[in-house]
């Protein structure tokens, strides 16, 4: 029998507005001129981005729920859905979405359908509803569960009480909490860490709920210097469209552009930014060369302006 659970995201729908035009009615009082804030082309997108998933995720769950039933009705394993067990779902569940949160930042192809998630360089609470349109490679982490006998409609209350959670946490208005929260749970400093596109903060902070998870597996990083929101190389478009399928492009155009099957392969399947080992080198040596040519340049016998040499190209690190 199917379990009645509630339909947390929809129930949740009223505190999400009044807690963004309360948001916003802050920043209006009162402004912080080195927050990140609010912009009304970046909201309008975050927004449409959260509308368009709605639309997408219910195409994508027809097929994901056929393999999710399939899997359920095949395993002997059952789990009663009683107010300890729904606890231990959710503990179970956040666990797993860690390690989808952490292969949708490790794995290209799964970047592709995240990166919406971070393409803005603002963090607000309209942040937490970009969403993407292409969710459909989640499933795969969640397979676990159901084979041990979680029913899919017990996991989506999990995941949708997960996402409500991790609504609130996407904002700059709330400082870092006391030790003990900050220590366990997943928190607006935390999170601004996960956001930001600073070296030392890539890769870092994934859990959903609890952050205890990045503790144990070494992706913790506490909040130091100011996070700086979006991307390493930012897409500059409000276009809903190219935000959600800009990635993508790119990995058609390497791909295209590769020189080997196994270039191909790790266009799509390596880390953002990858690139084979002959490319890379030449990359460095074409960088030396120009440093190079740029400090010749600039010796005092030189007749030349004071000028500076060109820098290095970013990696394409998008995270």
């Amino acid at each position: 029998m199917e379990p009645n659970l509630p339909d947390v995201v929809l129930w949740s729908i009223p505190a999400f507005v009044l807690l963004t035009v309360i948001e916003m009615v802050s920043y209006r009082f009162h402004p912080d001129e080195d927050a990140a804030g609010y912009e009304t082309r970046d909201a309008a997108t975050s927004l449409t981005m959260g509308l368009g998933s709605l639309g997408f995720d219910l195409l994508w769950k027809i097929p994901i729920l056929a393999i999710y039933m399939g899997v359920y009705e095949l395993t002997p394993l059952r789990v009663p859905v009683l107010w300890w067990t729904v606890l231990l779902m959710l503990l179970a569940q956040d666990f797993f979405y860690y390690w989808s949160h952490r292969g949708h930042h490790v794995i290209r192809i799964l970047w592709a359908c995240h990166v919406v998630h971070h393409s803005s360089e603002k963090f607000n609470l309209t942040t937490a509803l970009r969403q993407p349109w292409t969710s459909a490679t989640v499933w795969p982490f969640y397979l676990p569960l159901i084979a041990c006998g979680v029913h899919p409609a017990a996991l989506a209350f999990c995941q949708s009480a997960n996402l409500v959670y991790q609504f609130w946490v996407h904002t700059e208005r709330v400082g870092k909490l006391p030790r003990p929260f900050e220590y366990v749970l997943n928190t607006p400093s935390h999170h601004r860490v996960h956001h930001a596109s600073q070296g030392g903060y890539l890769d870092r902070n994934y859990g959903g709920i609890l952050i205890i998870w990045d503790r144990m597996f070494g992706s913790f990083a506490a909040e130091a210097e100011r996070p700086v929101y979006g991307l390493t190389k930012n897409i500059s478009t409000y276009n809903p469209l190219r935000v959600a399928t800009h990635e993508y492009a790119a990995i058609a155009r390497d791909v295209r552009a590769a020189d080997t099957w196994s270039e191909r392969a790790g266009r799509v399947f390596r880390g953002p930014g990858w690139q084979p080992a002959a490319k890379a080198g030449a990359a460095t040596d074409s960088t030396a060369a120009t440093a190079t040519t740029s400090a010749t340049a600039l010796t005092p016998a030189a007749s030349v302006p004071d000028t500076l040499s060109p820098q290095a190209p970013a990696p394409e690190r998008a995270l």
